[in-house]
Protein backbone atom coordinates (compact mmCIF):
# COMPACT_ATOMS: atom_id res chain seq x y z
CA UNK A 1 0.00 0.00 0.00
CA UNK A 2 2.69 2.37 0.99
CA UNK A 3 4.39 1.85 -2.66
CA UNK A 4 1.20 2.80 -4.17
CA UNK A 5 0.76 5.19 -1.94
CA UNK A 6 4.25 6.89 -3.29
CA UNK A 7 4.15 6.22 -6.55
CA UNK A 8 0.75 7.94 -6.85
CA UNK A 9 1.76 11.23 -4.85
CA UNK A 10 5.16 11.14 -6.20
CA UNK A 11 3.78 11.04 -10.50
CA UNK A 12 1.37 13.40 -9.61
CA UNK A 13 4.47 16.09 -8.53
CA UNK A 14 6.90 15.01 -10.91
CA UNK A 15 4.60 15.46 -13.95
CA UNK A 16 4.84 18.86 -14.11
CA UNK A 17 8.82 19.01 -14.36
CA UNK A 18 9.22 16.07 -16.65
CA UNK A 19 6.73 16.82 -19.82
CA UNK A 20 8.91 18.01 -22.84
CA UNK A 21 9.09 17.71 -26.69
CA UNK A 22 10.65 15.44 -28.30
CA UNK A 23 10.46 14.82 -32.29
CA UNK A 24 11.40 13.34 -35.64
CA UNK A 25 11.02 9.62 -36.23
CA UNK A 26 11.49 7.06 -39.19
CA UNK A 27 8.05 6.49 -39.82
CA UNK A 28 8.76 3.22 -41.46
CA UNK A 29 10.64 2.02 -38.83
CA UNK A 30 7.46 3.20 -36.37
CA UNK A 31 5.41 1.48 -38.24
CA UNK A 32 7.68 -1.48 -37.89
CA UNK A 33 8.12 -1.28 -34.59
CA UNK A 34 4.91 -0.04 -33.53
CA UNK A 35 3.78 -4.39 -32.57
CA UNK A 36 7.15 -5.04 -30.89
CA UNK A 37 5.61 -8.95 -30.85
CA UNK A 38 7.45 -10.40 -33.53
CA UNK A 39 10.69 -12.18 -33.13
CA UNK A 40 13.53 -9.70 -34.27
CA UNK A 41 16.49 -10.49 -36.19
CA UNK A 42 18.92 -7.41 -35.26
CA UNK A 43 20.49 -7.16 -32.72
CA UNK A 44 21.08 -4.61 -29.47
CA UNK A 45 23.24 -1.89 -28.60
CA UNK A 46 22.19 -0.38 -25.51
CA UNK A 47 24.15 2.75 -23.99
CA UNK A 48 23.76 2.18 -19.98
CA UNK A 49 23.88 5.36 -17.78
CA UNK A 50 24.23 3.93 -14.55
CA UNK A 51 28.18 2.80 -13.85
CA UNK A 52 26.89 1.39 -10.67
CA UNK A 53 24.30 -1.35 -12.52
CA UNK A 54 26.98 -2.26 -15.53
CA UNK A 55 27.19 -5.68 -14.00
CA UNK A 56 23.75 -6.20 -13.37
CA UNK A 57 22.93 -5.12 -17.09
CA UNK A 58 25.63 -7.29 -18.65
CA UNK A 59 24.62 -10.60 -16.56
CA UNK A 60 21.20 -9.45 -17.76
CA UNK A 61 22.03 -9.12 -21.49
CA UNK A 62 23.48 -12.64 -21.54
CA UNK A 63 20.86 -14.05 -20.28
CA UNK A 64 18.89 -13.03 -22.97
CA UNK A 65 21.19 -13.97 -25.58
CA UNK A 66 21.50 -16.74 -24.22
CA UNK A 67 17.58 -17.70 -24.27
CA UNK A 68 16.80 -16.17 -27.76
CA UNK A 69 20.24 -16.04 -29.79
CA UNK A 70 19.89 -12.13 -30.28
CA UNK A 71 22.77 -10.31 -29.38
CA UNK A 72 22.99 -7.92 -26.91
CA UNK A 73 25.65 -5.49 -25.97
CA UNK A 74 25.91 -3.10 -23.19
CA UNK A 75 28.26 -0.49 -22.69
CA UNK A 76 28.18 1.67 -19.87
CA UNK A 77 29.68 5.36 -19.98
CA UNK A 78 31.72 6.75 -17.17
CA UNK A 79 30.53 8.47 -14.35
CA UNK A 80 29.64 12.32 -15.62
CA UNK A 81 30.56 11.35 -19.34
CA UNK A 82 26.85 10.20 -20.51
CA UNK A 83 26.52 13.08 -22.87
CA UNK A 84 30.37 13.05 -24.11
CA UNK A 85 29.82 9.44 -25.04
CA UNK A 86 26.50 9.42 -26.54
CA UNK A 87 27.44 12.31 -28.61
CA UNK A 88 30.75 10.00 -29.86
CA UNK A 89 28.57 6.49 -30.08
CA UNK A 90 26.11 8.30 -32.14
CA UNK A 91 28.29 9.22 -34.59
CA UNK A 92 29.34 5.70 -35.32
CA UNK A 93 27.83 3.02 -37.88
CA UNK A 94 26.65 1.16 -35.23
CA UNK A 95 25.49 3.89 -33.01
CA UNK A 96 22.91 2.39 -29.75
CA UNK A 97 19.83 1.48 -30.49
CA UNK A 98 18.84 1.97 -26.65
CA UNK A 99 20.07 5.03 -25.07
CA UNK A 100 19.15 7.58 -22.24
CA UNK A 101 16.82 10.60 -22.45
CA UNK A 102 16.63 11.99 -18.80
CA UNK A 103 15.52 15.71 -19.34
CA UNK A 104 14.39 18.30 -21.41
CA UNK A 105 18.45 19.11 -22.64
CA UNK A 106 19.03 15.81 -23.39
CA UNK A 107 15.57 15.53 -25.48
CA UNK A 108 16.11 18.62 -27.19
CA UNK A 109 19.51 17.83 -28.43
CA UNK A 110 18.19 14.35 -29.40
CA UNK A 111 15.10 14.51 -30.67
CA UNK A 112 15.90 13.57 -34.52
CA UNK A 113 16.70 10.31 -32.83
CA UNK A 114 13.91 9.47 -30.45
CA UNK A 115 11.35 6.51 -31.78
CA UNK A 116 7.40 7.28 -30.81
CA UNK A 117 6.92 4.52 -28.58
CA UNK A 118 3.22 4.98 -28.10
CA UNK A 119 2.05 1.41 -30.04
CA UNK A 120 4.38 -0.94 -28.54
CA UNK A 121 4.08 -3.82 -26.36
CA UNK A 122 7.10 -2.16 -24.23
CA UNK A 123 4.76 1.26 -23.90
CA UNK A 124 1.82 -1.24 -23.04
CA UNK A 125 2.93 -3.06 -20.35
CA UNK A 126 3.49 0.42 -18.51
CA UNK A 127 0.93 0.98 -14.81
CA UNK A 128 1.37 5.26 -15.30
CA UNK A 129 2.37 7.50 -18.09
CA UNK A 130 3.59 10.27 -15.55
CA UNK A 131 6.90 9.60 -15.82
CA UNK A 132 7.54 9.34 -19.77
CA UNK A 133 8.68 12.31 -21.81
CA UNK A 134 6.08 13.21 -24.27
CA UNK A 135 5.70 15.64 -27.64
CA UNK A 136 3.40 18.40 -28.34
CA UNK A 137 1.00 16.10 -29.54
CA UNK A 138 1.34 13.59 -26.64
CA UNK A 139 3.72 11.22 -28.39
CA UNK A 140 6.00 9.01 -25.67
CA UNK A 141 9.62 9.65 -27.24
CA UNK A 142 11.09 8.48 -23.78
CA UNK A 143 9.78 6.28 -21.07
CA UNK A 144 10.31 6.67 -17.16
CA UNK A 145 11.51 2.71 -16.27
CA UNK A 146 11.92 3.64 -12.81
CA UNK A 147 12.00 6.26 -9.89
CA UNK A 148 14.41 7.10 -7.06
CA UNK A 149 14.94 8.98 -4.69
CA UNK A 150 18.25 10.25 -2.89
CA UNK A 151 18.93 11.21 0.70
CA UNK A 152 21.28 10.90 3.51
CA UNK A 153 21.86 7.51 3.60
CA UNK A 154 22.13 6.34 7.55
CA UNK A 155 24.14 3.55 9.26
CA UNK A 156 21.20 3.07 12.76
CA UNK A 157 23.51 0.73 14.54
CA UNK A 158 26.08 3.12 14.33
CA UNK A 159 24.33 5.86 15.25
CA UNK A 160 22.96 4.02 18.44
CA UNK A 161 26.59 3.37 19.27
CA UNK A 162 27.16 7.38 19.53
CA UNK A 163 24.08 7.33 21.83
CA UNK A 164 21.21 8.66 18.75
CA UNK A 165 18.36 7.23 17.09
CA UNK A 166 16.80 8.44 13.33
CA UNK A 167 14.09 9.84 15.41
CA UNK A 168 16.20 13.14 17.11
CA UNK A 169 17.19 14.39 13.44
CA UNK A 170 14.03 16.38 12.24
CA UNK A 171 16.04 19.26 10.46
CA UNK A 172 19.23 21.41 10.04
CA UNK A 173 19.85 22.26 13.92
CA UNK A 174 19.54 18.39 14.86
CA UNK A 175 21.18 17.02 12.20
CA UNK A 176 24.43 19.31 13.08
CA UNK A 177 24.21 18.70 16.78
CA UNK A 178 25.07 14.65 16.00
CA UNK A 179 27.32 15.34 13.31
CA UNK A 180 29.46 17.78 15.60
CA UNK A 181 29.15 15.76 19.11
CA UNK A 182 30.55 12.31 17.02
CA UNK A 183 33.29 14.22 15.26
CA UNK A 184 34.02 15.18 18.98
CA UNK A 185 34.49 11.73 19.89
CA UNK A 186 35.79 10.44 16.65
CA UNK A 187 38.53 8.73 17.97
CA UNK A 188 36.40 6.97 20.78
CA UNK A 189 33.69 5.65 18.97
CA UNK A 190 35.66 4.68 16.05
CA UNK A 191 33.85 6.43 12.94
CA UNK A 192 33.22 9.43 11.66
CA UNK A 193 30.25 11.17 10.84
CA UNK A 194 29.98 12.22 6.98
CA UNK A 195 31.62 10.37 4.50
CA UNK A 196 33.99 11.78 2.64
CA UNK A 197 32.67 14.58 0.31
CA UNK A 198 34.45 13.93 -2.76
CA UNK A 199 34.95 16.40 -5.72
CA UNK A 200 36.76 14.01 -7.85
CA UNK A 201 34.87 13.33 -10.94
CA UNK A 202 33.19 9.97 -9.92
CA UNK A 203 31.82 11.34 -6.70
CA UNK A 204 31.37 15.30 -7.38
CA UNK A 205 28.03 14.76 -9.05
CA UNK A 206 26.56 14.19 -5.85
CA UNK A 207 26.99 17.94 -4.66
CA UNK A 208 27.22 19.54 -8.04
CA UNK A 209 23.52 17.89 -8.98
CA UNK A 210 22.11 16.55 -5.96
CA UNK A 211 22.80 18.27 -3.00
CA UNK A 212 22.57 21.66 -5.07
CA UNK A 213 19.22 20.42 -5.83
CA UNK A 214 18.13 22.10 -2.46
CA UNK A 215 18.73 25.54 -3.38
CA UNK A 216 17.35 24.79 -6.98
CA UNK A 217 14.55 23.15 -5.15
CA UNK A 218 13.10 25.97 -2.73
CA UNK A 219 13.51 28.68 -5.12
CA UNK A 220 11.81 27.42 -7.84
CA UNK A 221 9.03 26.78 -5.18
CA UNK A 222 8.89 29.93 -3.86
CA UNK A 223 8.78 31.27 -7.58
CA UNK A 224 6.07 28.60 -8.97
CA UNK A 225 8.74 27.60 -11.95
CA UNK A 226 7.51 24.99 -14.21
CA UNK A 227 9.95 25.52 -16.71
CA UNK A 228 13.32 26.39 -17.05
CA UNK A 229 14.07 29.51 -15.88
CA UNK A 230 16.64 32.21 -18.01
CA UNK A 231 18.15 33.36 -14.61
CA UNK A 232 18.25 32.06 -10.82
CA UNK A 233 18.68 34.46 -7.84
CA UNK A 234 20.77 32.03 -5.66
CA UNK A 235 18.02 32.57 -2.69
CA UNK A 236 19.12 29.36 -0.79
CA UNK A 237 22.49 29.25 -1.01
CA UNK A 238 23.21 30.27 2.19
CA UNK A 239 21.74 27.06 3.05
CA UNK A 240 23.56 24.99 0.65
CA UNK A 241 26.68 26.56 2.21
CA UNK A 242 25.34 25.45 5.59
CA UNK A 243 25.32 21.66 4.66
CA UNK A 244 28.64 21.81 2.83
CA UNK A 245 29.99 23.20 5.72
CA UNK A 246 28.54 20.25 7.75
CA UNK A 247 29.66 17.81 5.30
CA UNK A 248 33.35 18.43 4.42
CA UNK A 249 34.18 19.43 8.55
CA UNK A 250 32.46 16.59 9.75
CA UNK A 251 33.86 13.81 7.87
CA UNK A 252 36.49 11.05 7.07
CA UNK A 253 38.73 13.06 5.80
CA UNK A 254 40.06 16.82 6.05
CA UNK A 255 38.59 19.36 3.44
CA UNK A 256 41.82 19.68 1.66
CA UNK A 257 41.66 16.12 0.80
CA UNK A 258 38.32 15.88 -0.88
CA UNK A 259 39.51 16.79 -4.25
CA UNK A 260 40.64 13.43 -5.53
CA UNK A 261 38.70 11.22 -3.34
CA UNK A 262 36.47 9.36 -5.44
CA UNK A 263 33.14 8.33 -5.41
CA UNK A 264 33.90 4.50 -4.52
CA UNK A 265 36.14 5.74 -1.61
CA UNK A 266 33.25 7.24 0.06
CA UNK A 267 31.13 4.31 -0.59
CA UNK A 268 33.69 1.82 1.00
CA UNK A 269 34.09 4.12 3.95
CA UNK A 270 30.35 3.78 4.49
CA UNK A 271 30.24 0.45 3.84
CA UNK A 272 33.26 -0.40 6.47
CA UNK A 273 31.41 1.30 8.90
CA UNK A 274 33.69 4.07 9.21
CA UNK A 275 30.88 6.75 8.82
CA UNK A 276 27.52 6.82 9.86
CA UNK A 277 25.99 9.38 7.13
CA UNK A 278 26.47 8.96 3.55
CA UNK A 279 24.90 11.36 0.80
CA UNK A 280 23.87 9.41 -2.11
CA UNK A 281 20.47 7.32 -3.39
CA UNK A 282 18.14 4.35 -3.24
CA UNK A 283 20.36 2.89 -6.48
CA UNK A 284 22.91 2.52 -3.54
CA UNK A 285 21.03 -0.84 -1.66
CA UNK A 286 22.76 -3.51 -4.11
CA UNK A 287 26.14 -2.02 -3.85
CA UNK A 288 25.94 -2.11 0.00
CA UNK A 289 23.93 -4.99 0.46
CA UNK A 290 23.12 -7.56 -2.06
CA UNK A 291 26.87 -7.21 -4.13
CA UNK A 292 28.99 -10.09 -3.24
CA UNK A 293 32.15 -8.24 -5.00
CA UNK A 294 32.01 -5.10 -3.19
CA UNK A 295 32.37 -6.83 0.50
CA UNK A 296 29.97 -4.81 2.44
CA UNK A 297 27.05 -7.02 2.68
CA UNK A 298 25.66 -4.46 5.14
CA UNK A 299 22.32 -5.74 7.36
CA UNK A 300 19.47 -3.79 5.64
CA UNK A 301 18.01 -3.26 8.86
CA UNK A 302 20.69 -1.18 10.38
CA UNK A 303 20.16 1.22 7.38
CA UNK A 304 17.29 4.01 6.14
CA UNK A 305 18.15 7.44 4.36
CA UNK A 306 16.70 10.65 6.02
CA UNK A 307 15.85 14.19 4.08
CA UNK A 308 19.19 16.32 3.15
CA UNK A 309 18.42 19.10 5.79
CA UNK A 310 20.18 22.26 5.41
CA UNK A 311 18.16 25.34 7.55
CA UNK A 312 15.10 25.86 5.68
CA UNK A 313 12.06 27.15 7.53
CA UNK A 314 9.48 24.27 7.72
CA UNK A 315 12.17 21.62 6.92
CA UNK A 316 10.84 19.26 9.60
CA UNK A 317 8.05 18.29 6.82
CA UNK A 318 10.50 17.69 4.12
CA UNK A 319 10.51 13.75 2.44
CA UNK A 320 13.76 12.67 0.45
CA UNK A 321 14.19 14.16 -3.11
CA UNK A 322 12.37 11.94 -5.58
CA UNK A 323 12.32 12.00 -9.09
CA UNK A 324 13.62 10.50 -12.35
CA UNK A 325 16.49 10.65 -14.98
CA UNK A 326 15.95 7.31 -16.27
CA UNK A 327 14.11 6.92 -19.41
CA UNK A 328 14.68 4.68 -22.09
CA UNK A 329 14.97 6.09 -25.95
CA UNK A 330 14.79 3.66 -28.87
CA UNK A 331 17.26 4.87 -32.08
CA UNK A 332 14.92 6.01 -34.37
CA UNK A 333 17.53 6.27 -36.96
CA UNK A 334 18.62 2.42 -36.51
CA UNK A 335 17.67 -0.70 -38.88
CA UNK A 336 14.39 -1.76 -38.58
CA UNK A 337 15.78 -5.21 -37.49
CA UNK A 338 17.75 -3.71 -35.18
CA UNK A 339 14.55 -1.35 -33.87
CA UNK A 340 12.85 -4.23 -33.49
CA UNK A 341 15.32 -6.27 -31.16
CA UNK A 342 15.47 -3.40 -29.15
CA UNK A 343 11.68 -3.41 -28.25
CA UNK A 344 11.64 -6.98 -27.65
CA UNK A 345 14.51 -6.94 -25.46
CA UNK A 346 12.77 -3.92 -23.76
CA UNK A 347 9.90 -6.15 -23.31
CA UNK A 348 11.50 -8.72 -21.78
CA UNK A 349 12.96 -6.66 -18.95
CA UNK A 350 9.92 -5.41 -17.87
CA UNK A 351 8.06 -8.70 -18.24
CA UNK A 352 10.63 -11.84 -17.57
CA UNK A 353 11.66 -13.04 -14.36
CA UNK A 354 15.09 -12.71 -14.71
CA UNK A 355 14.34 -8.81 -15.89
CA UNK A 356 11.96 -7.86 -13.14
CA UNK A 357 14.11 -9.32 -10.57
CA UNK A 358 17.38 -7.42 -11.78
CA UNK A 359 15.08 -3.99 -11.83
CA UNK A 360 13.93 -4.48 -8.20
CA UNK A 361 17.35 -5.40 -6.81
CA UNK A 362 19.27 -2.16 -8.99
CA UNK A 363 16.35 0.02 -9.07
CA UNK A 364 13.66 -0.70 -6.98
CA UNK A 365 10.28 0.28 -8.09
CA UNK A 366 9.33 -0.12 -11.83
CA UNK A 367 6.17 1.35 -13.33
CA UNK A 368 5.26 -1.81 -15.46
CA UNK A 369 2.66 -4.41 -15.09
CA UNK A 370 4.87 -7.58 -13.49
CA UNK A 371 7.26 -5.38 -11.56
CA UNK A 372 8.71 -6.92 -8.28
CA UNK A 373 8.38 -5.65 -4.88
CA UNK A 374 11.61 -4.30 -3.87
CA UNK A 375 13.53 -5.15 -0.70
CA UNK A 376 15.18 -2.35 -0.97
CA UNK A 377 14.83 -0.25 2.89
CA UNK A 378 15.49 3.01 0.84
CA UNK A 379 12.07 3.00 -1.19
CA UNK A 380 10.83 2.10 2.40
CA UNK A 381 12.14 5.32 3.93
CA UNK A 382 10.85 7.33 0.72
CA UNK A 383 7.43 5.35 1.27
CA UNK A 384 6.99 6.04 5.10
CA UNK A 385 8.11 9.81 4.88
CA UNK A 386 5.15 10.58 1.80
CA UNK A 387 2.48 8.36 4.22
CA UNK A 388 2.95 10.59 7.11
CA UNK A 389 2.22 13.83 5.03
CA UNK A 390 5.54 14.85 3.99
CA UNK A 391 6.07 16.91 1.13
CA UNK A 392 8.51 15.47 -1.88
CA UNK A 393 11.72 17.47 -2.68
CA UNK A 394 11.31 17.64 -6.61
CA UNK A 395 14.31 17.15 -9.14
CA UNK A 396 14.53 20.67 -9.55
CA UNK A 397 18.21 19.96 -11.11
CA UNK A 398 16.55 18.65 -14.65
CA UNK A 399 16.03 22.25 -15.32
CA UNK A 400 19.78 22.63 -15.42
CA UNK A 401 20.93 24.39 -18.51
CA UNK A 402 23.65 22.72 -20.48
CA UNK A 403 24.16 20.81 -17.05
CA UNK A 404 27.67 19.21 -17.78
CA UNK A 405 29.19 22.70 -18.29
CA UNK A 406 27.08 24.66 -15.32
CA UNK A 407 28.34 21.75 -12.78
CA UNK A 408 31.13 21.27 -13.62
CA UNK A 409 32.06 25.61 -12.96
CA UNK A 410 30.15 24.62 -9.49
CA UNK A 411 32.54 22.09 -8.78
CA UNK A 412 35.58 24.18 -9.79
CA UNK A 413 33.94 26.74 -7.52
CA UNK A 414 33.01 24.16 -4.59
CA UNK A 415 36.93 22.92 -4.55
CA UNK A 416 38.85 26.56 -4.35
CA UNK A 417 36.63 27.55 -1.34
CA UNK A 418 36.90 23.89 0.13
CA UNK A 419 40.29 23.07 -0.54
CA UNK A 420 42.10 25.95 -0.86
CA UNK A 421 40.54 28.31 1.59
CA UNK A 422 38.37 30.21 -1.53
CA UNK A 423 35.66 32.52 -1.63
CA UNK A 424 32.08 31.58 -0.76
CA UNK A 425 31.43 34.24 -3.52
CA UNK A 426 32.46 32.47 -6.50
CA UNK A 427 30.18 29.34 -5.70
CA UNK A 428 27.58 32.33 -6.02
CA UNK A 429 29.06 33.27 -9.34
CA UNK A 430 29.01 29.76 -11.01
CA UNK A 431 25.77 29.42 -9.82
CA UNK A 432 23.53 32.09 -9.96
CA UNK A 433 26.24 33.99 -13.70
CA UNK A 434 26.85 30.42 -14.59
CA UNK A 435 22.93 29.56 -14.74
CA UNK A 436 22.51 32.79 -17.03
CA UNK A 437 25.77 32.20 -19.18
CA UNK A 438 24.76 28.39 -19.88
CA UNK A 439 20.92 29.52 -20.81
CA UNK A 440 22.23 31.56 -23.56
CA UNK A 441 24.58 28.97 -25.11
CA UNK A 442 22.62 26.35 -24.92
Amino acid sequence: MKKRVFATLLSGVLVASLLSGCGGSDKKAETKAAGGSESASGSVYYLNFKPEADAAWQELAAKYTEQTGVEVKVVTAASGEYENTLTTEMSKSSAPTLFQCGNQAALDTWKDYCLDLTDTDVYKEMTTDDFNLKGENGEVYAIGYCYEAFGIITNKALLAEAGYDVADIKDFESLKKVAEDITARKDELGFSAFSSAGLDGSSSWRFSGHLMNMPLFYEFRDDNVTSQPATVTGAYLDNFKAIWDLYINNATCEPNQIVTKTGDESEAEFGKGEAVFFQNGTWEYSNLVVDESKGFKMNPDDLTMIPIYCGVEGEEEAGLCCGTENCWAVNSQASEEDIQATLDFMKWVVTSDEGTTMMAEQFGPIPFKNAKESENVFFTAANDYISNGKYVVTWAFNYTPNVDAWREAVVSALTQYSANNGSWDNVVTAYVNGWATQYQQQ
